[in-house]
């Protein structure tokens, strides 16, 4: 045996036959690409921008958890004057990693992923947050090479991929966890179990509001010059399966979510959080009739810089038809006569409209309040039906060395997401979606075939 080759690596792919005994690799035992709860789990990092950068603060906070490898197109991004307020890429993230691990440990280092996952057999997992066009891609080539997985959201960029993953994760039997951390909050989790125990009766309404708007405000159109591509960074590898076109500032790093190739508006940046509890609680599947207006300008390249619209899901089971309503850029809905009407709503939240009354909650860690005021006094939760949490990575970890499935897995992950992505096709086709779940299709819309499943470049194909 080469030196090289870790004790990982040669329980899994090894068996010996010894005094009558077979000694067969763990994944035989314990499931594809079992961890015994005692080993440490190694983690790739795919994708050190912004949202890689805080995933992996979230991993190193966990002892049995380590980051082995790196692997992004960009060795550097001052993102001092953006939301994350930090420096990024595979430098400064290899840096704080190896400082963090110590003891001399050297963080290996890819600009294309797919190499990572040719060369460090030793991985167990990885962990996606690159832009939105490229979850898909990750997800599939990740799982396929046995690897568990987790995928900031939202988990894919159209609804065939959404489709593919769910179906992939299903027949490898990973462990998976979509990245819409708040799943595992409070807040989230307390407005789930009220919806469970009927709090507010049957709900039949709800209005789900967040103040997201494009990063580059006044945009309206795609850059007609291009810039240098800043050293260090393989513009072709972060291009993906989308077309080739030159690089341009407000496409990278951050501002990419513009733009309908690469992100997916407010509605895709923020339906997997704000569309949660919602579809969780009440168990929404398929909607089929979903209807979303721009507010502000956008075209068939940029997105919106705001969005008003509804999505109706048929009577399912106990639950009645529910209309769900959705609001970005500052938009909010009217302030029903059953709640104060000196209330203001927070700039983020959802609303509730059951039988017997309106459940708010207002995007913080608080329990949802309930109206007419003395449903407060008559509820009472007294058996919570979502087990507990450790944490969103921390779930996934556990899963990944059998325990339960973490409650944001691929599964759910992709439901969720095709829900989002109905609403980001209507925006995008600017009309009404009739939705034929069964067969995935807009009825009576053939052109939106493109945008359920895109184009893309040779060699990405999935």
């Amino acid at each position: 045996m080469q030196k090289s080759l870790s004790r990982r690596t040669f329980l899994k792919n090894t068996a010996l036959t010894s005094a009558g005994f077979m000694i067969v690799p763990r994944h035989v035992l314990g499931g594809n690409g079992f961890v015994a709860p005692s080993d440490t789990v190694n983690v790739g990092l795919i994708g050190a921008g912004g949202r890689g950068n805080r995933n992996a603060n979230a991993l190193m906070a966990l002892k049995d958890v380590q980051i082995t490898a790196i692997a992004d197109p960009a060795n550097y991004w001052d993102l001092a004057n953006f939301y994350y307020r930090t420096e990024a890429g595979r430098g400064p993230v290899k840096k704080r990693l190896e400082k963090h691990y110590g003891s001399g440990l050297s963080i290996a280092e890819y600009t294309d992923f797919r190499k990572m996952l040719e060369q460090e057999s030793g991985l167990d997992a990885v962990l996606c947050a690159t832009p939105d066009h490229t979850h898909a891609y990750v997800s599939l080539m990740s799982m396929r090479a046995g690897k568990h997985v987790y995928c900031e959201k939202p988990l894919t960029h159209n609804i065939w991929e959404a489709r593919e993953v769910r179906k992939v994760a299903k027949e490898t039997g990973l462990a998976t966890q979509m990245g819409n951390q708040l799943h595992s909050s409070k807040g989230i989790r307390l407005t789930v179990e009220y919806l469970r125990a009927g709090a507010i009766g049957k709900v039949h309404e709800v209005h789900a509001w967040v103040g997201a708007t494009r990063w580059t405000v006044g945009l309206t159109a795609v850059p007609s010059n291009s810039h240098p591509v800043p050293q260090g960074l393989d513009w072709d590898v972060w291009l993906g399966p989308r077309a080739k076109r030159d690089f341009h500032s407000t496409y990278a790093p951050v501002s990419w979510r513009d733009y309908w190739d690469f992100g997916c508006g407010g509605m895709g940046d923020f339906g997997c959080h704000d569309l949660d509890a919602a579809v969780w609680g009440l168990d929404l599947d398929a909607p089929n009739q979903i209807m979303l207006h721009p507010a502000g300008y956008s075209d068939q390249d940029i997105v919106p810089y705001g969005e008003i619209g509804y999505f109706h899901f048929p009577a399912r089971g106990e639950q009645a038809a529910v209309k769900l309503n959705w609001y970005t850029g500052g938009l909010k809905p009217d302030v029903p006569e059953m709640l104060p009407q000196d209330l203001v709503l927070a700039g983020r939240g959802a609303l509730y409209v059951g039988e017997k009354g309106m459940m708010l909650y207002e995007g913080s860690g608080k329990a949802p309040r309930l109206f007419p005021e003395e449903l407060n006094r008559s509820f009472s939760l007294t058996e919570p039906s979502l087990a507990p949490t450790n944490g969103h990575h921390r779930d996934w970890i556990d899963a990944i060395k059998g325990g339960a499935p973490a409650s944001s897995n691929f599964d759910y992950g992709a439901r969720l997401t095709e829900i989002t992505l109905l609403g980001v096709l209507s925006l995008r086709m600017g009309k009404k979606i009739l939705w034929d779940s069964e067969n995935m299709k807009a009825r009576g819309l053939p052109e939106a075939d493109a945008f359920i499943q895109e184009k893309v470049r040779k060699g990405w194909e999935m």
